[in-house]
């Protein structure tokens, strides 16, 4: 079969015939057509690429959703918000801070302009215009991270406030990852100026010094808003290296820090925010050198548990809140008084104690208040040696009888209530009294008491200033009985003893003073008598505030205790025992003055309590155990045979005095005395013991404490001696 007809009635292929119709066989000596194969292999790569670039887009996107919705703004980490209570005298100089983080919040407005510029030109100069992250920056710090190179910030100031106030500084890319989110969430519902206030309460500057107030206080020792534009640009210099830039503590390092510091200012300026005048006119502010952390040793701490037990007291700020911290608070004390008073019993007391050979003087303690008459502001305290030493605040604890010192609260009442002799006479600093000793009290219907004085001294028929200068048991439990120990008591709560005090009990034996009020009540107490009776709570804070909200102080009602003629006329008994009575140490204070003294039972504490026209202070030096707690006697104490209130209390009192109203001039008291007051055309002479006067604490001091003058002593002065009967 030819091959015509091999193909005829067929599709032009044979089954054996392996290509297709119109097929031709590319010639093997000719290239290649170009872009048949290549052109078709590119554009799949290409689709895949893209697929898998459009995949890491919307799992990029869908993990920013999520990361966006999942990420929630966490509270506050507690360093954060962590303050310590700031404590500052009457004057504005600091006094303690009671905690460990130097912090104290300040709102923006207190901050100057200048000071917040400075920040922004040290850190983030568009601020105000920028978003809230630095995509760039957080991709750049985190490879820095992921390859150990440091730590790096690159962060925008919101996200440095995240890592501050919501999170931690830990270099994780967990942390950056939360902080990217919350930084975007801050940026979207929080002000520009509320992160920046919070940025810069929160930023550390070295020095322990968490904030701007703080580092104001600790570099330049003023507050913030007294901080001019060199100062604050250092400070904003410091948030790059707090420490390393410190110039004082790291002189080696002061290049870099002025080179920083210029760098802030010329930012400044760039930026128009500071004229080319105030910048040539600038000079590197030094700052103090550094200093220890405030702690509650010495006196600060028995002054911070001053003031904060009065704060709780009477109900300005619970003990809850005021232990979260952050209160700035304004004490009345004065830190030149102060010093003062600290100085008097470092002088008569701690420099001369000496344990090793003397194991009495182990058990000294010593307190002290003094106060303002005129608005019972308390000027100045003494807790004791050392609050790191000794916690117990021996100027408000209330354990140790006040002895003596509250007899003239008897007599207030008497002159007060218009209280007559159980004979019928009235009784005024003349009125005589028998003052044997152990001589039982008439007119008390409880069970007898007949109080012995001091020493067992008997003084026969006695006028009531003698006595009182004097200190006669025997004639002040009477005369109790004769005003009523309601009274009593009544009368000396109105001066400003506490109806709580201990042992403030409405018999007979309350004019000797078995009340335990404290030196701190007392100074109230006998500044009320020197301001003529007028009256009001005590004070130890002037101001108080919290993140820069004022806290409402209560204000102090001052009312008329007891009559001036009532206050005046103790007065007028008081300025003898400083003249001639038992407390002539006090004359050291070399004013006119008032005052008694006072020994708790077994010699247990020594009290001097006293005032001028213009300040009020009670000083006890008191015996205690320090091992077991235990009152103690002090014989031998000091190097004496006993300590009394005429002698260590009040020389404490009159050093004291001298010095806290140094460049004062003194006052004399003016008194409007109580009708029979004056003195009587003939004063007669007591009949008593031969020496029944003494130029020590008589009545109250032991053998060898005082020398006896024979006769009748000293003459009492026209406004003490004794009316005839």
């Amino acid at each position: 079969m030819s091959p015509s007809s091999d193909t005829s009635g067929t599709s032009g292929t044979s089954d054996d015939d392996p290509y297709p119709s119109g097929w031709e066989p590319r010639d093997l000596t000719l290239p290649r057509p170009a872009g048949r194969r290549r052109p078709r292999r590119l554009r799949r790569v290409l689709r895949t690429l893209l697929g898998l670039l459009l995949l890491g887009t919307l799992l990029l996107a869908g993990a920013f959703v999520a990361g966006y919705l999942l990420v929630e703004i966490p509270p506050a980490n507690a360093a954060a918000v962590a303050q310590s209570n700031v404590y500052l005298y009457r004057d504005g100089t600091p006094l303690a801070r009671d905690g460990e983080v130097n912090r104290e919040n300040v709102r923006l407005d207190q901050v100057p302009l200048t000071v917040r510029r400075a920040v922004l030109a040290a850190e983030e100069r568009d601020f105000h215009t920028s978003r809230a992250v630095d995509p760039k920056a957080m991709v750049r710090a985190t490879w820095n991270t992921v390859t150990g190179k440091g730590r790096q910030s690159g962060s925008t100031i919101t996200q440095q406030y995240v890592k501050n106030y919501y999170l931690g500084q830990e270099q994780t890319l967990s942390r950056k990852a939360k902080e990217f989110f919350i930084a975007i969430k801050l940026g979207r519902e929080k002000s520009k100026e509320e992160i920046l206030q919070g940025y810069l309460n929160t930023s550390y500057f070295g020095r322990n010094a968490y904030g701007v107030q703080a580092a104001a206080r600790a570099y330049y020792g003023k507050d913030v808003e007294r901080l001019d534009t060199a100062e604050g640009a250092y400070l904003a210099s410091l948030l790059k290296a707090p420490s390393a830039y410190d110039v004082t503590t790291h002189p080696e390092n002061r290049a870099k820090a002025v080179a920083r510091w210029h760098y802030v200012l010329d930012g400044m300026v760039s930026e128009g925010w500071l004229s080319p005048a105030a910048r040539a006119a600038a000079r590197f502010p030094v700052p103090q050198t550094a200093r220890a952390a405030t702690a509650l040793s010495g006196q600060r701490g028995y002054l911070v548990q001053a003031v904060e037990e009065y704060l709780t007291d009477h109900g300005i700020v619970d003990e809850k809140t005021l232990a979260g911290g952050g209160f700035r608070i304004t004490t009345t004390l004065e830190p030149a008084k102060q010093e003062a008073l600290v100085d008097a019993v470092e002088e008569r007391v701690v420099s001369r104690l000496d344990p090793a050979n003397a194991p009495t003087d182990r058990y000294v303690r010593v307190g002290a208040a003094a106060v303002d008459p005129a608005n019972g502001k308390v000027l100045a305290m003494y807790g004791g040696v050392d609050y790191t030493q000794q916690y117990v605040n021996n100027a408000t604890r209330r354990d140790y009888q006040v002895g003596s010192t509250f007899k003239p609260f008897v007599f207030t009442a008497a002159v007060q209530n218009g209280a007559q002799t159980q004979q019928g006479r009235p009784i005024t600093p003349y009125t005589v009294y028998d003052g044997t000793n152990r001589r039982p009290v008439e007119g008390w219907n409880g069970s007898p008491y007949d109080p012995a004085n001091e020493d067992d001294a008997s003084y026969g028929d006695i006028a009531v200033g003698a006595a009182t200068d004097l200190s006669v048991n025997a004639v002040y439990a009477q005369m109790a009985v004769d005003v009523g120990p309601a009274h009593v008591r009544h009368t000396a709560i109105a001066l400003g003893v506490p109806g709580s005090t201990p042992d403030l009990t409405a018999s007979p034996s309350i004019a000797l003073g078995p009340a335990t009020a404290s030196v701190l009540d007392m100074a109230s107490a006998y500044a009320t008598l020197a301001a003529h009776g007028r009256n009001g709570t005590y004070s130890l804070v002037e101001e108080i505030s919290r993140n820069g909200q004022e806290v409402e102080i209560p204000g102090v009602a001052r009312r008329q205790a007891v009559s001036r003629e009532a206050a005046d006329t103790t007065t007028s008994i008081l300025r003898s025992v400083v003249e001639t009575g038992t407390g002539t140490a006090a004359q050291a204070a070399g004013r006119p003055a008032a005052g008694k003294t006072g020994t708790a039972e077994d010699d247990k504490a020594a009290w001097f309590a006293g005032y001028t026209p213009e300040l009020a202070t009670v000083v006890a030096v008191m015996g205690q155990d320090p091992e077991s707690g235990a009152q103690e006697p002090l014989y031998g104490a000091l190097g004496q045979p006993r300590v009394n209130g005429g002698g260590v209390p009040a020389e404490i009192w009159g050093l004291f005095t001298r010095e806290a109203l140094a460049g004062t001039p003194a006052r004399d008291f003016e008194l409007r005395l109580m009708p029979g007051a004056e003195a009587p055309p003939v004063p007669p002479v007591p009949d008593g013991p031969e020496g029944w006067y003494e130029t020590g604490e008589a009545g109250e001091a032991g053998p060898g404490a005082a020398s006896r003058s024979p006769g009748p002593g000293p003459n009492p002065g026209p406004s003490r001696r004794p009316t005839a009967q």
